[in-house]
């Protein structure tokens, strides 16, 4: 089976997952989950660095990150964490070890008493790099992480670094 066999139900059962999850929780937006699937998908098998990347470890600092700015997206960045097998890492909100997105989660996504709320807040899932408030607040948090990774990257990397 080639890559590209993969792509195609990858992409869908990225989408089912978002569908579910919005439908299940009886409010919400479908319609962008699902559109930008393929572009998620994409971003995150081509383009991203997963090399340094450890599900088991999410809270490492060095790797790429995925910032989702539009809240009726939030179900995307749900359904992306839970086939990559990211792991609980902060003890304080969940167990870790543990897989930090199950299925179950998904199904009470957006729900009354559910760990998941329907925009993604940071330290509650692990994988979740920031929380998100008003429209433009997320483009401003990928501006200031890219701007302290850079900082971080002359700072500490001097020896080798991974990429420019």
């Amino acid at each position: 089976m080639s890559n590209n066999d993969l792509e195609i139900p990858s992409v869908n059962t990225i989408r089912t997952l978002c569908v579910d999850a919005v439908q299940a929780a009886g409010s919400g937006h479908s319609g962008t989950p699902m559109g930008i699937a393929p572009v998620a998908y994409t971003l995150r098998q081509r383009f991203l660095r997963f090399l340094l990347f450890d599900p088991a470890h999410p809270i490492w600092p060095n790797h790429d990150r995925f910032m989702l700015s539009e809240r009726p997206a939030s179900a995307s960045l749900r359904s992306l964490l839970h086939p990559t097998g990211v792991r609980a890492a902060d003890p304080d909100h969940e167990i870790p070890g543990r897989p930090a997105l199950t299925l179950d989660d998904l199904r009470t996504f957006r729900q009354l008493g559910s760990r998941r709320p329907g925009h993604p807040e940071y330290r509650w899932t692990s994988g979740v790099e920031t929380t998100t408030g008003p429209p433009g607040q997320g483009v401003a948090t990928s501006v200031g992480m890219a701007i302290a990774w850079k900082w971080l990257a002359a700072r500490y990397h001097t020896a080798c670094s991974p990429r420019d």
